[in-house]
């Protein structure tokens, strides 16, 4: 089974490679429904996959200049705490029952109908955003409402894994749409490499982490990541994502309806 993990974490870094999107959003279900592994167990391996292969990706945009940490530190002032105190609900239920997998399995259904969304409405809510961005309102608001918008993420992410990529630049576009499209991706890596670290350190105390099965994901991703970024220029990027935004509706609604 542990070539299939390892294959099954090439194909996905692959995708993320090409698109920049769907790490959780395809693993997480992807262990659930093919695999059968517990809805929590999959989700709290794959915060701790995230955090390792999106560790990287931060050094590399810091590097670069690419990360604005003053957008970084409101999402993380948010996100950090709201992860903290959804790991320490979750420790508060039943343990032995199913209570913990459903809840975890239908905000993963969710959280990937929301991600299918912003994949293809991405560039759409940008130009909303441009049109009303001079707001004196917003203007006012805006390090408040990031805040807010890094609380929604964190607990949405520590249920689910989903939500640190494809939602949180959403987010980012919406909020600062001045902001170019390279600081946005740069600054939603590093926000989600503290993100799923704690929450991923949260489901390890919680007994939802399988070790085994994070070395087997990373050992096929991590090479996956480096061909697809090498073959994304060769791809036409807007199908790949419309596709990847089809499979994301399908899986998240068997999940939610489920």
């Amino acid at each position: 089974m542990d070539y299939l993990y390892t294959l099954s974490g090439f194909a996905v870094g692959a995708i993320v490679g090409l698109t920049g999107v769907g790490g959780g959003s395809l693993m997480t279900p992807l262990l659930v429904l093919l695999f059968g592994v517990h809805p929590a167990t999959a989700v709290g391996t794959d915060l701790l996959y995230a955090a390792l292969t999106k560790a990287g990706g931060t050094v590399a945009h810091g590097r670069k200049g690419h990360i604005d940490w003053a957008v970084t530190g409101r999402l993380a002032a948010g996100s950090i705490p709201a992860a903290a105190i959804t790991i320490w609900v979750l420790s508060q239920l039943p343990k032995g029952s199913n209570t913990i997998g459903a809840i975890v399995a239908h905000g993963l259904g969710f959280a990937l109908l929301l991600t299918a969304i912003a994949i293809l409405f991405g560039r759409k809510i940008r130009a909303y955003a441009e049109k009303h961005d001079d707001s004196p309102l917003r203007q006012r608001y805006l390090p408040a409402i990031t805040v807010a918008v890094g609380a929604l993420l964190g607990v949405l992410v520590t249920i689910s894994s989903v939500g640190a990529g494809a939602l949180g630049v959403a987010a980012l576009f919406f909020l600062y749409p001045k902001l170019s499209s390279v600081r946005i991706v740069g600054s939603d890596v590093a926000h989600a490499v503290p993100l799923t670290l704690v929450a991923g350190l949260g489901h390890w105390l919680l007994g939802s982490v399988d070790w085994a099965l994070l070395g087997a994901l990373l050992l096929g991703s991590l090479p996956g990541i480096w061909i697809g970024s090498h073959l994304s220029a060769k791809v036409p990027e807007h199908i790949l994502r419309r596709i990847l935004a089809s499979m994301l509706v399908l899986i998240g609604s068997k999940l939610v309806f489920a």
